[in-house]
């Protein structure tokens, strides 16, 4: 049920109340608080190592704990948002984030330290798409909907940069301050949005829950990730390896077939019919993938070949973060003139030339020719892309299922970023120069790894042209049919994806 605070706006739906801001505003934190963690961190590790005598193996884990909570558990999250109310859900997980940030601040161990992160990466997999469903179920599909979900976005997208930046700061004081900065701010957006965030009304439970649904999902999930990261250094090829690929396939082929019967299912595979939702959901598997894994290249260019400090390499990426900021409240009325494919296809084209454009990386620095137009395209196409995936990703979509839905994407878009980061450094490691290669072997080691990056973001151009084909219809016809639908009480994107 839409929340009563989109009765705020003026009948032109220009002006949103200050109480509708205000909530607008502390999902946002939350959601830039999840980005800021998961790029926050890469700065810091060598301090990290050092501080608490941590392997390179062990030292992984600290990135890799939050991936595996937060991509792990996002399914069974989402979910969770429309059964027990959206609010509980993200107020309750919000909380859980701000202790467990308080605590990796203060351990004084390795293992310590990664159930830290894994504990916050789980407690994301709550909020992130409980913030989602509760926008989308507060604002009503179309411009407002879309403003909204681009300035919140945006906000994940500048988090993800801004991480870098605030880190390389930070970490010159103490890596323990990088990771104590999340606790004050979740703590007073907890506080806002205790005032501030609607009352959502549960979905209607009387076909029970999906227990064996949210066992088989989860566990599928934990184990794909889990392989996934792990496969770089046990080997792709390992037994170990291609046994745990098995058993995640044979956990996700038993959630489909329970899916299918459950009466009140975990995700209804119904929704997967849409051809605009496969699209987004394989979108932002690219998107994210293509970005983390540039974003792993560019930081070990930069520190291992050029020299820079870990203060210099965030400053290079501050031009897209920037860029990304200050697009935030323009990328709506982009998307209502031109619609999501068309936008979401230039993003990916600006993407592609970014990632070409540094394959002409040497071992001289060439920021003006090189780095700073990267970094420009780069912003360009997140702020671009981004927003647009989660608007394509959940238009249409009936309010009791925004959850679900919220949680399909994030779960796309952590699953991809864990792979495609493993494939790219498998690439970059394969020949095994290891730290006896000079520099211009690394750098040699460094352009596969670039065009692979590259090939993703094609990947992401073509899975978004067939969208292009389609004529958006008149924003009249639009408003009529979903006119008639609502006296006739029927949700046609509903009716049409049901199974």
């Amino acid at each position: 049920m839409t929340s009563p605070l989109t009765a705020a706006p003026t009948a032109d739906g220009e002006r949103w109340s200050p109480r509708l801001w205000g909530t607008l505003l502390v999902l946002c934190a939350a959601m830039f608080l999840d980005a800021l963690d998961v790029s926050m961190v890469g700065v810091a590790l060598p301090s990290i190592a050092t501080d608490l005598g941590l392997s390179t193996s062990t030292l992984q884990w600290i990135v890799s704990g939050y991936i595996l909570g937060y991509g792990g558990l996002l399914l069974l999250g989402g979910r969770a948002a429309d059964l027990l109310g959206r609010r509980r859900v993200f107020l309750v997980a919000l909380a859980v984030f701000a202790l467990a940030s308080l605590l990796g601040g203060l351990v004084d161990s390795g293992p310590l330290l990664i159930a830290s992160r894994f504990i916050k990466g789980l407690s994301a997999a709550f909020t992130a798409p409980a913030g989602l469903s509760i926008i989308t179920t507060t604002f009503k599909e179309g411009p407002q909907r879309n403003r909204a979900l681009s300035i919140y976005t945006t906000c994940a997208a500048t988090g993800f940069s801004m991480g870098l930046v605030l880190s390389g700061l930070l970490t010159e004081l103490s890596w323990r301050w990088t990771m104590l900065l999340p606790a004050p701010v979740a703590l007073i957006a907890l506080v806002l949005a205790l005032r501030l965030i609607p009352h959502s009304a549960r979905e209607n439970s009387s076909g029970g829950y999906d227990l064996p649904g949210a066992v088989t999902g989860t566990a599928a999930m934990l184990l794909l990730v889990f392989t996934v990261v792990e496969a770089p250094e046990k080997g792709w090829g390992s037994a170990r390896t291609l046994l745990s690929f098995l058993v995640a396939a044979a956990l996700l082929i038993a959630f489909v077939l329970i899916e299918r019967r459950s009466a009140s299912p975990l995700v209804r595979l119904g929704v997967l019919r849409s051809g605009a939702q496969i699209r987004a959901q394989l979108g932002a598997a690219a998107f994210f993938g293509s970005y983390v894994a540039f974003q792993f290249i560019v930081t070990q260019y930069m520190q291992s070949l050029l020299g820079w400090s870990a203060l210099q390499t965030a400053l290079a990426f501050l031009p897209a973060g920037v860029l990304v900021a200050l697009s935030s409240t323009k990328i709506g009325g982009i998307v209502d003139r031109f619609g999501t494919p068309r936008v979401i296809a230039t993003g990916f084209a600006l993407l592609v030339v970014a990632y070409g454009l540094f394959l002409r990386i040497s071992l001289t620095p060439q920021y003006a020719a090189v780095i700073l137009p990267s970094m420009l395209l780069l912003g360009a196409a997140c702020a671009l892309v981004f927003p647009s995936l989660n608007i394509q990703a959940t238009n249409g979509v009936d309010d009791e299922e925004q959850g679900m839905v919220s949680g399909l994407l994030n779960t796309s878009i952590q699953v991809g970023g864990a792979l495609f980061l493993a494939v790219t450094t498998a690439v970059i490691t394969a020949d095994g120069g290891g730290a006896a290669a000079s520099p211009q072997a690394v750098l040699d080691d460094f352009r596969p790894g670039l065009a692979v990056v590259t090939v993703i973001a094609l990947a992401g151009l073509l899975i978004t042209l067939p969208g292009l084909r389609r004529k958006r219809p008149p924003a009249e016809s639009v408003v009529v049919a979903r006119s008639a639908a609502a006296v006739a009480d029927v949700s046609p994107a509903k009716a049409a994806a049901r199974d």
